[in-house]
């Protein structure tokens, strides 16, 4: 089997098993498992792939087919120019996530002491440390398993950061200047109802924010007072159709200054705001 053979077979594959965009995905772990990049395709279509590879790339080609996230074969995903170990113990990073930590950038100082809720795999509060100077990050999570994936990230990409168990603001003393959460939004009874991918391959613990999914909006704007200094900022990622009423619970807080950001499709995706009570 050549390499355009190959593709072409992965391709009919995903496409026969609904996955979507099954081109790209089956050009991606093509790429993956021999070391190529995008040209090959065009370029070396008749290379032939040794042995090993077609074996890895059919098994991969089968398991992309039964809907298991492509991030979670490769193990890894970009964000913010950044490579993420990631698994099924984190919330695969997504492009949209990108605004918050842009509008974060935005305001930030150098020295900065930032909280980062329901971290996850750590990509929100790691690329705010690699892209700021002598700031100092924790980021909390209920879930070990995420807290480990966060911990081997910074490893990896050389960042301090400190990760603690925590249920919300159970076990955090401190005080700072900013925090920043994507907490778990999705109502529950639309989880049913996601793409498999994300319903039976990423954990329930970070999708599921309760009848209206702003429960945990809720639970943080209780904790924050005692957790931010005043004239510090809070911001949220929210759902496409939660901006007015994260505003809303913001005010309701106390907190000034409460704007809603868009991202590039023109929907509703960060609420942030400014604490002086």
């Amino acid at each position: 089997m050549n390499y355009k053979e190959g593709y072409d077979w992965g391709k009919q594959s995903l496409e026969t098993a609904g996955v979507s965009e099954a081109e790209l995905d089956a050009r991606l772990l093509l790429e993956k498992i021999c070391g190529t990049d995008r040209n090959t395709l065009l370029v070396h279509g008749d290379r032939l792939l040794t042995e090993e590879e077609k074996n890895r790339y059919q098994d991969w080609i089968q398991k992309r087919a039964q809907h298991i996230p492509l991030q979670h074969l490769t193990g890894e995903q970009e964000f913010m120019g950044l490579t993420f170990l990631v698994n099924g113990h984190v919330l695969i990073p997504r492009q949209d996530t990108e605004i918050l930590v842009e509008e974060v950038m935005r305001e930030m100082m150098d020295g900065s002491r930032i909280l980062d809720m329901c971290t996850g795999s750590g990509c929100i509060l790691l690329s705010l440390l690699h892209y700021s100077n002598d700031c100092r990050g924790t980021g909390a999570d209920i879930s070990q398993e995420a807290l480990a994936v966060a911990g081997e990230n910074a490893r990896r990409l050389g960042i301090q950061a400190c990760f603690l168990r925590s249920d919300l603001f159970e076990k955090i003393e401190d005080k700072y200047d900013i925090i920043v959460s994507n907490p778990p939004y999705i109502q529950t009874r639309v989880i049913d109802g996601l793409m498999d991918e994300v319903r039976l391959h990423e954990p329930l613990s970070a999708l599921d924010g309760g009848e209206d999914g702003l429960v945990f909006y809720r639970k943080i704007l209780e904790g924050c007072p005692e957790h931010l200094v005043r004239g510090g900022s809070l911001y949220f990622e929210i759902g496409y159709d939660q901006g007015e009423a994260v505003k809303e619970l913001m005010e309701k807080h106390g907190f000034s200054e409460v704007r809603v950001t868009k991202d590039f499709a023109g929907l509703d995706r960060v609420v942030s705001g400014l604490w002086y009570e």
